[in-house]
This record gives C-alpha cells, structure tokens and sequence, in this order.
C-alpha cells in the first residue's frame, strides 16, 4: 500500500509490476541524460541531434533491453506495421508457402503478419476479423484451401486494403491473386504432346470446382492445337484423392478398348494412385504411359514411383506479389480484378523426359 503522505512511493506491487513491463523511455531518458523527446528522436532517427548523442541514447537502450512501445507508435505514424492473413486451411498445405512468400517480401518494409485460421467457421472469421482490427492492422489477406469464390470481407473491414489470395470474393470490386489453372494444364499437356504422347486422358477432381473445370478447358486447348481427338471416355472427373485415382487408372485400361499413352492428371493424389493401377497391371511408368500431376506437392511427387512429374501452383510467389499489391494499396495505389499467375512444370521420371523445370509465360489477366 502506497503511504498517502509521499504520493511517489513505491509498493512491492509496483516493483512486480516495473519488472514484467521492462525498462520504459523514461528509464532511458534518466540513464541518458536526455529528455524523453530526445530518446524518441534517436530512436525513431529523425529530428535534429548530435551524432554521438544518438549513439549515446540507443547504447543505453540497448544495454536496458528497452522495447518501444509499438501500439503507441502506431497511433503516432497512423501505421501498425502489420498485416492479418485469416484462412480455412487448417492443414497448411496451400496457405504456408503463401503465408512464407507474403512475409518474406513484408520483411523489406519491416511489417509483421498475423496469421489467424477461420476452419470454415463464418462466426470465427468474424472474431478474427475484430480482433485484427482493433489491433489496427494496416491490410488484410484472405486465402484458402480452394479458390472458389467465398462472401467477400470487404464491408466489414470497413475501406482497409484487402486482398484475395487463393480465394476469391463475389464482390467484382476486389482484388484477387490465383495461379492459371488453365495455363498450367495447357502447358502440362502440350509437353506430353512434345513428347509423342497422342492418346491423353485426364482424370480430375469434382467439377464444381472452378479449378478443375479451368483444367480440363487447358488439358482440351492443348488437344485441339495440336489437331488431337479427346478419346471417347477419356475425360474422368471423380474426387480428390488416390483411390479415385487408381480406379479411374483401371477403368480406362480395362480389356477391350485402346488404352491411353498418357495421363493428365488434376492433382497429384490422382497421378500417384493412378501409377499404382498401372504398376499392379504391369504397364510401365514413363515407357508406355506418361503420367503428369497438379499441385507439386513434394509429399506426393517424391513418394511416387517413378518420381511424379507436377504442375506447380508457384503459391510462394503468389504471396510474394500480394505482399507486393498490398503495400501499393497500403500507400494509397487503387486496385481491383482478378489476375491470374503463371504456373510452372516441375519435370520428373514420370513423363518420361529429363528432369527440368517449364515456366508459364503468360502475362497477369
């Protein structure tokens, strides 16, 4: 209890209270000899001080540990130096690579990412969404398991910039970042045509993914360029996953009808349960079927045998141009649309050529 005749006492309590906030500004200005509004100065760098006391302030600084405080900071420059990135991927497997490339390009401006997980829960994702702003983030990224367009944020974030990445908004006003579903698979199947291949099946996932309908209208471009006939039931869209993978695999080499001499696949649980059917069957990988996935997941393509070549969804540099977009919005640039990022081919055994990777040339949509 503090003693009423000297106000400036200090309590037992205060000391508890001293050492778990650390060392504050004041701390520095008294060790310094300094006012606080010189310590700000240093160590903020602006204003007008002598070099050597600069170096003075932030010697002392360092060697009390002093943190500034960054929410009191935020308030003054108007700017939190943070960014939210809210998902439903609560595997990971697509918004980490993204999440890695948005902050390494964030780190150059020093701006930190708050990663929140939604699981599919509407009411989560709004929670998240209050808690980031009254953090008073300066943006918002919203990515996802799956691209499909999703109820846009954009009016509960009240005019903060926000960006889509691996998801889309149905508000036509926002902007999105997805990778070409469509590029991919043309590029995918024009290289197994490079290769000979004449007699391509495709075997995908549900068509009421975006992504697998962009796919097949690639893996059908490419057919049609090249003067090729798709084969009457060589178009086999079924679930995401190995076993459908291998079943489709089996259904197309059943006895009685001309085999396909390559397969495109629309993910790469799919290629790899399909180079399982052919395996049992005794028809050799890359010899007389050609086998190509999508995704470029390393868990899938390196367990394959033979090694499976992938088209890779570049997610990495899909955050590192959000990072991009999103300090130009930050600063004040308008934006708006859909674009669409290359993909690349990662070339494995599987095709049958050697090992290499294709870039997509295709400009932003």
């Amino acid at each position: 209890m503090k003693d009423p005749a000297n106000p400036t006492s200090r309590t037992p309590e205060d000391d508890r209270l001293r050492r778990r906030i650390g060392p504050t500004i004041r701390d520095v200005a008294r060790m310094a000899n300094v006012s606080i509004g010189t310590v700000s100065k240093a160590l903020n760098n602006n204003g007008s001080l002598k070099a050597e006391t600069r170096e003075r302030v932030i010697a002392v600084a360092n060697a009390l540990g002093f943190r500034p405080n960054s929410l009191a900071q935020s308030l003054h420059r108007r700017h939190s130096f943070t960014v939210g990135l809210i998902s439903n991927d609560s595997f990971g497997r697509f918004t980490m690579p993204i999440a890695e490339g948005l902050e390494a390009c964030l780190a150059d401006r020093q701006i930190a990412v708050f990663m929140c997980n939604a699981t599919d829960d509407p009411e989560r994702e709004r929670q998240h969404v209050e808690q980031l702003l009254g953090k008073r983030v300066d943006g918002m990224v919203i990515t996802a398991r799956r691209a499909d367009r999703r109820p846009g944020l954009d009016g509960a974030l009240r005019g903060l910039p926000v960006i889509y990445v691996f998801s889309q908004s149905d508000d036509p006003e926002a902007v999105c970042l997805l990778p070409d579903d469509e590029g991919g698979a043309r590029m995918a199947v024009e290289h197994l045509i490079g290769l000979g291949r004449q007699r391509i099946a495709h075997i995908t996932g549900p068509e009421r993914f975006e992504a697998v309908r962009l796919r097949r209208d690639g893996y059908r471009q490419a057919l049609t360029a090249a003067g090729l006939a798709e084969g009457e039931g060589y178009y086999l869209s079924g679930d995401w996953s190995e076993k459908w993978g291998y079943d489709a695999a089996a259904r197309l080499f059943a006895h009685g009808r001309e085999p396909p001499d390559a397969l495109f696949c629309g993910n790469d649980q799919i290629a790899r349960g399909a180079a399982d059917a052919l395996r049992e069957r005794g028809i050799a990988v890359p010899e007389d079927v050609a086998i190509v996935g999508f995704d470029n997941w390393n868990v899938m393509t390196e367990a394959s045998r033979p090694p499976l070549t992938s088209v890779d969804l570049n997610l990495r540099a899909l955050g590192r141009e959000a990072g991009r977009r999103l300090i130009a919005m930050i600063d004040g640039t308008p934006m708006r649309g859909v674009s669409r990022l290359p993909c690349t081919l990662v070339i494995r055994e599987s095709c049958g050529a050697k090992t290499d990777t294709l870039t997509g040339t295709e400009d932003y949509a």
